[in-house]
Formats: C-alpha cells, sequence, structure tokens
C-alpha cells in the first residue's frame, strides 16, 4: 500500500541522515547493509530517497538509524 503524504517532504531527517552517514565514512549500500541486521530491509536507491526527502521513514527504521549513526533520535531532528 502506497503511503499518502501530503508534504512537499516525506521526512524530516534527510540531511541528517546524509550528513551522519559521510562522517562515519558509510556509503548508502553500507547503511543499508546495516539495517538489514535490524531485520529492516531497506534498498540502497530507498535511502537516497529518505536523503533527499522523497520516501518516508517508519518508526522501525528511525530508531534503527538513531542507532547505527550513533545519536539519539532526537538529534536525527536537529537542525
Amino acid at each position: 500500500m502506497a503511503r499518502i503524504i501530503d508534504f512537499e517532504l516525506n521526512n524530516l531527517i534527510g540531511d541528517n541522515v546524509r550528513k551522519l552517514r559521510v562522517e562515519k565514512r558509510m556509503s548508502q549500500k553500507d547503511l543499508s547493509d546495516r539495517l538489514e541486521t535490524y531485520a529492516i530491509y531497506v534498498c540502497r536507491g530507498s535511502i537516497s530517497r529518505i536523503e533527499s526527502y522523497e520516501r518516508t521513514v517508519t518508526d522501525f527504521e528511525l530508531k534503527a538509524l538513531s542507532e547505527i549513526l550513533g545519536v539519539s533520535i532526537y538529534d536525527l531532528f536537529q537542525k
């Protein structure tokens, strides 16, 4: 089922995910692979779409991203 979002941006964390991923010297594929260890299957292309605000992020994905990137969930939302 498609997620229907009536906003221009589909998430609020895209820039921070990209910034933190690059700081940790991880590729989008590396991040995708790490998410799989949490039983979250997000392909490299979906990571790209998260970072460009084109894809929503579920609560499970948000928690795993914060753990993998080594920050709190709150930090992912900081400007």
